[in-house]
């Protein structure tokens, strides 16, 4: 790889495909650079963790419902005594409608994507399809240079 590299490949790959699978080397710092590279191309970015997201669909699109840990607390009236339900807007629509007029699209950048499931996979390929605003950045894995490809091929490889 060199020295300073300008993202331009990625960003193509990443408007031609709508979804990359990235491989980066474990001890950090690439990402961050990419990160901005695409951000500086006209992006605007969302970073997100795989882990605790539950239903993507319900999740990424949907509104959705949300118990904090209760925490000793109880709840009143004759229900469960685990705490009371909040309501949580989609993250991605909710996004989207406050893009700035200038964006490209909003890049969502999903770190541990190595815990996702085939389907979870399957749907996060199926989304930029759905919504061309919307380019996945989802981090499989460590490597010893960064890489990337298509997140449709990591389903081939499964």
């Amino acid at each position: 790889m060199a020295l300073i590299t300008t993202g331009n490949k990625l960003i193509r790959d990443l408007e031609s495909s709508g979804a990359l699978a990235l491989y980066v080397p474990l001890e950090g710092g690439f990402e961050g650079r990419y990160q901005r590279r695409i951000r500086a191309a006209g992006y605007t970015s969302l970073n997100i963790s795989a882990k605790g997201l539950g239903d993507l669909s319900m999740y990424l699109t949907g509104v959705h419902g949300v118990r904090p840990p209760h925490l000793g607390k109880k709840s009143l009236g004759s229900g469960a005594a685990v705490g009371y339900v909040y309501y949580v807007p989609p993250i991605l629509t909710t996004q989207l409608e406050q893009l700035p007029p200038k964006s490209k699209g909003l890049l969502v950048w999903i770190i541990e994507g190595q815990v996702l499931s085939r389907q979870e996979i399957e749907y996060l390929t199926m989304l930029p399809k759905i919504e061309p605003r919307l380019k996945l950045a989802v981090e499989m894995g460590g490597d010893r240079t960064f890489r990337w490809e298509p997140l449709a091929n990591t389903l081939a490889a499964a």
